[in-house]
């Protein structure tokens, strides 16, 4: 079954979270992800809402783990501290 990175974010510095986005990208293209959602419009029905709201397909629910943990993200990850408030989960796909 696929795997999913499922986030909401408060971006607090878009110049900052920019180096986070750029280093996140090879990670992602390492563990072959595909962006389904990555901000844009959203309509937040209920519970609170965050600006920018991501969902990214991975092969596996065991490869979106290894990416989360993988030196390359945790390097991108730096980069985002103070940049924004996430909520990040990894749930697995029918």
């Amino acid at each position: 079954m696929k795997g999913y990175w499922v986030a909401h974010v408060t971006v607090t510095d878009a110049d900052q979270y920019q180096q986070y986005i750029e280093g996140s990208a090879i990670a992602f293209k390492k563990y072959d992800a595909k962006i389904l959602a990555r901000g844009g419009r959203h309509t937040n029905l209920e519970g609170d809402g965050h600006a920018r709201n991501v969902i990214i397909e991975f092969p596996s629910y065991e490869t979106a783990l290894a990416c989360y943990n993988s030196p390359e993200y945790q390097a991108a990850k730096e980069k985002r501290e103070n940049a924004g408030i996430p909520y990040i989960m990894i749930v697995e796909g029918a």
